[in-house]
């Protein structure tokens, strides 16, 4: 459903707002362990969430990844998708059709349109507070 990309940046957000949770700044080498994805591939996607302004990092020793623990509840799930994987998820066909509209529907068509629905609704509604607190309480997971 997400790209490769996204898939890793929920997960590194995810990941990166329970050590922000503690104050704690993260690592690069560290993230990309927790979420076992490529240190190359993980930076690339931290910096473009960088600049859009979903997460904070800083050089030198004692610097890392952080999100403002003040806007933790503000940033939603759809921000991550959107900032990786434009919008994409919410027009396209269910069959990967390159026209599908309810003129000409492809076979999927009327059941995907409420899917795709339910989906935005979720990932609106969704912040990343909300899956941190999760994973951290122990009641989720990012690797098996």
């Amino acid at each position: 459903m997400f790209s490769k990309s996204c898939e890793y940046g929920i997960k590194a957000i995810i990941y990166i707002a329970t050590k922000s949770m503690d104050g704690e700044r993260v690592k690069i080498g560290e993230v990309s362990t927790k979420i076992n994805a490529p240190e190359a591939f993980t930076a690339k996607i931290l910096t473009s969430l960088i600049k859009r302004d979903i997460l904070e990092s800083k050089t030198g020793r004692f610097g890392g990844f952080h999100i403002d623990s003040k806007k933790m509840n503000s940033i939603k799930v759809s921000d991550i998708v959107f900032a990786l994987d434009g919008d994409t998820i919410y027009r396209g066909c269910g069959l990967g059709l390159d026209e599908c509209n309810s003129n000409q529907p492809c076979p999927m068509h009327d059941k995907f349109v409420k899917i795709r629905e339910e989906l935005r609704e979720m990932l609106e509604t969704t912040s990343i507070f909300d899956l941190a607190s999760g994973l951290k309480s122990g009641k989720t997971i990012l690797m098996r």
